[in-house]
């Protein structure tokens, strides 16, 4: 058996069973990738899949430990590669950043920036995307590191662990009647004509929740994923509107928008950082890390990545 042969079952599986595909994926031909995963199911004495005719049709029982064993292997395989790249090039190479709108555009400046400052020759690629994308990004190794408010902790194959915590805002036109008060219910809120955010985004999970167990219905006249584009229709006169605190921060005082803290009504929100599971990780994500909270350090990812179950709660 070899490496070929663990990587043309690899992905297959995740190509639904599509030969063709897979074969694409992998720059190789239809015919290899199937004499090879024959070959592989030979040595092993056991079916991988399942087929009707040539096709694959669906995963063996002892396929899924097969593939379960490949998935290690070729985890471990990714690890040396990036051992090797760390004491070949101890300050070099691409940090891959999977992280939500509102995290890259309000949060990771100050982070990417000083680490940039540390290390000088290495990259930075940020990929946005949907709590639930930056978890699959992880999972497929499209990044290193992850950064979001939802979904991340419920996923077994992500190590994951809290970074900081924030609230949300009412933003509102400095003449809307709301602006003259100094503290808002969610009675008033649920009045108004309200922009916020799309359900899998940014907390919105909590706003649900808080509205439901006061048996209110909020009147949500647009859902947005960008803070700004939730600012903006704000502006325009559509509603008043709900955001992250860290898109008002860098607001003027005295502008056409005013806020208030909603931490009171809502609660407090939980952004986490996120690696897979085993993954090995190279001397600036640690960095990294540090710079993103001063809750996180060496010591405690690498225990959190050895296996410690302790949930690190702020």
């Amino acid at each position: 058996m070899n490496l070929h042969q663990f990587r043309f079952v690899q992905e297959a599986a995740r190509r639904n069973l599509n030969l063709t595909e897979t074969a694409k994926a992998l720059y190789t031909s239809q015919p290899g990738v199937s004499k090879a995963i024959l070959e592989l199911e030979e040595e092993l004495g056991v079916d991988i899949f399942s087929r009707h005719g040539k096709r694959l049709r669906s995963i063996t029982e002892p396929g899924r430990q097969v593939l379960k064993s490949i998935e290690i292997i070729m985890r471990e395989v990714g690890n040396l590669k990036r051992i090797g790249e760390e004491y070949s090039k101890q300050d070099a190479g691409t940090l891959s950043i999977a992280t939500t709108h509102t995290q890259a555009r309000y949060v990771l400046p100050g982070p990417v920036t000083q680490l940039r400052r540390q290390f000088p020759q290495v990259n930075i690629g940020l990929h946005q995307g949907s709590p639930d994308q930056v978890a699959r990004m992880l999972i497929d190794e499209t990044a290193d590191v992850g950064l979001a408010t939802e979904s991340l902790s419920q996923f077994e194959e992500l190590v994951t662990l809290p970074a900081y915590e924030w609230q949300h805002v009412l933003v509102m036109r400095a003449e809307h009647p709301l602006a003259q008060m100094e503290r808002i219910d969610l009675e008033q809120i649920a009045h108004e004509p309200l922009v916020s955010y799309h359900p899998s985004f940014t907390g919105r999970t909590r706003i649900d929740r808080a509205f439901a167990q006061r048996h209110l219905t909020p009147n949500i006249v647009l859902e947005a994923i960008d803070s700004d584009v939730i600012k903006t229709y704000v502006r325009l006169g559509l509603g008043i509107g709900i955001v992250a605190e860290m898109a008002v921060r860098e607001d003027p005082p005295g502008g056409e928008l005013v806020s208030r803290p909603l931490g009171h009504l809502l609660g407090q929100n939980i952004a986490r950082i996120a690696f897979k599971r085993g993954a090995y990780l190279r001397n600036y994500v640690y960095s990294f890390a540090e710079l993103l909270s001063d809750r996180l350090n060496r010591s405690l990812l690498q225990r959190a990545m050895s296996g410690d179950s302790n949930d690190y709660g702020l």
